[in-house]
């Protein structure tokens, strides 16, 4: 390096890291992991680092950024996670940018000449701008203080999100053999997470593992009945009333459709796919970060590294392939710890879709892959233990207890003996020679009268009619049961057919008794009774004080042109509403606030406070 870049990019003043986290970003202490890890990277130490959305990923490289010489090199795909960090850091008083495709030539330039004069602590760029062999070429003549990757599963082909342009940036690690490099993840399991660290070329990386689990997440899942209605239905609990949500379609169609009738019902929505013009999606996603915008239903695209903190609920309207999209995707929600709300919608006919596109792959190693993920995926949506436990246990973490927020703990299922229905259920497939699909099969077992079942002369088989006691909900969930309990199967090339397995002969021969489930009201398990206190209920007088709150947060950061969260988010406003501060000093002890903060909306938040002390 020159005199010149030396001059360019003066030492910066000597700082501690804990000091860094309360003055700057205002939080007292440190989460689990954070300083080891800083500490790491300051030893000049690469890091690998799994941690869940929430759980402060970015302060571990954004607080070394501050300390150490040079600027720190953040690589992120995520257009959106790039400016929404960027814009939360410069409202800390922190000096960012980032680099990438949308930027014109002339503010390109400019972010290239602050680089270059050293006015960056923090530079976020894409994997395709940082793998120009210009822009290597000038990186090598500047003082790099680290290299961040972060979604580091991308660069796994064993990840459920792997993009090929990830793959060479392991090659970067010779070139800067000096500057500590560290990767980032939520979602990683054992076999990813070895990927991660063999392709990234990391030098003897300390491992941090903090944990997947997100208490505060109440996880739900209900059996697909009428989705529109129980969409509707989760919308009017009091948990997600008016607040910020996304809903997940698999379809650009069916995000159409959705948006549609939530505009319809009265609701803020928005629709967001990638066949939708750009400005339009550009438009979405900021009417959402500055909650002008209520509800977005999107495909599983939108959300990816947003770092929007009162995200209350995510909705899947359809089967995620795999746990890693999914547990990613629920991760939206909650990232400010409070309670939050995770809904899946679950039905047989989104398995056979899924499975049908699995086996469409030419790929057969990516097949078996996708298939085994997929498989994973429907056994948590079918569990009849904690899902949290389910869930964990995917990416080999135990929980002791049953955890208590979800909806198999707050509402468990009633077990009967289900051995009469299950051989009823496995005769009509045999007496239908296996060449049938399940809802075919149910018409068959309730005697239903149609013309189909006519022209096939079923209404003659001894099974017709037999279960006209049970509804078809009750059937599909025997049906789905003896799937999950392998007596049955789904024959996937052949229109999803319903096959009996070896196993079935043990139920029908009646040397096996079943214990099964009764599958849960499609809309009564929606609802939230039996849940727990939640840490984050406030009274009526205190909810009153946080809406005064919030909107005088609003009008500070529509005047401001930046999303509300950037100003305070809710957790730092429900801490003012329980805290009730009334002078500087006791405004920094808020877990958030901060001394840049503290001068930039002290004043205003204090008076409002003050005004508030009898309320």
């Amino acid at each position: 390096m020159d005199n010149a870049a030396l001059m360019a990019n003066p030492p910066k003043p000597p700082v501690d890291a804990l000091t860094v986290l309360q003055t700057v970003f205002g939080y007292q202490s440190f989460r689990a992991h954070q300083q080891a890890v800083i500490e790491n990277l300051l030893a000049g130490q690469d890091c690998f680092v799994l941690m869940p959305t929430g759980g402060g990923k970015s302060l571990c490289y954004q607080i070394p950024a501050l300390i150490l010489p040079g600027t720190a090199i953040v690589i992120s795909p995520l257009i959106a996670l790039m400016q929404d960090q960027v814009s939360a850091l410069k409202a800390y008083g922190v000096k960012a940018a980032y680099y990438n495709s949308t930027l014109d030539f002339e503010t390109a330039d400019q972010v290239l000449m602050q680089l270059h004069t050293g006015q960056l602590d923090l530079l976020y760029v894409s994997p395709e701008r940082l793998l120009n062999e210009s822009f290597l070429k000038q990186l090598q003549q500047l003082p790099i203080a680290l290299f961040a990757i972060d979604e580091a599963h991308c660069v796994s082909q064993w990840g459920h999100d792997f993009r090929p342009e990830y793959s060479q940036i392991g090659s970067l690690r010779q070139a800067f053999a000096q500057v500590p490099f560290l990767a980032l993840t939520a979602t990683a399991d054992e076999v990813t997470r070895q990927d991660i660290l063999d392709r990234l070329q990391l030098q003897q990386p300390q491992v941090h593992i903090s944990g997947f689990d997100r208490p505060n997440i109440r996880y739900r899942v209900a059996e697909k009945h009428q989705p529109m209605q129980q969409l509707l239905t989760f919308l009017a609990d009091q948990a997600v009333v008016d607040q910020s949500g996304i809903v997940y379609c698999l379809s650009r169609k069916r995000v159409e459709e959705v948006a549609q009738k939530l505009q319809q019902s009265g609701y803020s929505a928005k629709a967001y796919h990638a066949g939708l013009p750009s400005d339009i999606r550009h438009s979405v996603h900021q009417q959402f970060m500055r909650d002008e915008v209520t509800i977005v239903v999107a495909t599983v695209a939108f959300g990816m590294g947003i770092d929007k903190p009162n995200v209350r609920f995510v909705v899947h309207y359809d089967l995620p392939k795999n746990i890693e999209g999914y547990y990613q995707e629920t991760g939206r929600a909650g990232r400010d710890g409070l309670p939050s709300e995770a809904l899946l919608l679950y039905g047989a006919q989104d398995v056979n879709t899924a499975r049908y596109f699995v086996n469409q792959n030419p790929n057969e190693a990516q097949q078996r892959i996708e298939a085994h993920k997929l498989e994973a995926m429907v056994q948590f949506a079918e569990a009849m233990t904690c899902r949290r436990k389910v869930l964990l246990h995917y990416f080999g973490e135990s929980l002791e207890q049953n955890c208590g927020n979800c909806d198999v703990c707050l509402n468990p299922p009633k077990f009967y003996d289900g051995t009469t229905e299950a051989q009823k259920a496995l005769s009509c497939v045999y007496r239908l020679q296996e060449s049938y699909g399940m809802r075919y099969v149910i018409d068959v077992l309730r005697g239903l009268e149609h013309e189909r079942i006519r022209l096939s002369n079923h209404q003659q088989l001894s099974t017709y009619g037999i279960g006209k006691h049970l509804s078809a909900i009750q059937w599909e969930s025997i049906f789905r049961q003896l799937i999950h309990l392998g007596y049955l199967r789904q024959d996937i090339q052949h229109y999803s057919v319903l096959r009996l397995t070896a196993k079935a002969g043990e139920v029908l021969r009646g040397q096996v008794s079943l214990q099964l489930a009764s599958p849960r009201d499609s809309l009564i398990s929606l609802k939230r009774s039996g849940a727990k206190q939640d840490k984050a209920e406030l009274t009526a007088s205190e909810r009153q004080a946080f809406e005064e709150l919030r909107q005088l947060r609003k009008e500070i950061a529509d005047s401001e042109e930046r999303p509300a969260y950037q100003v305070f988010g809710d957790a730092v406003l429900f801490e003012m509403v329980k805290k009730r501060p009334q002078t500087d000093g006791d405004l920094l002890a808020i877990n958030g606030v901060g001394e840049r903060k503290l001068a930039r909306y002290g004043f205003e938040f204090l008076t409002q406070l003050r005004s508030l002390e009898n309320v």
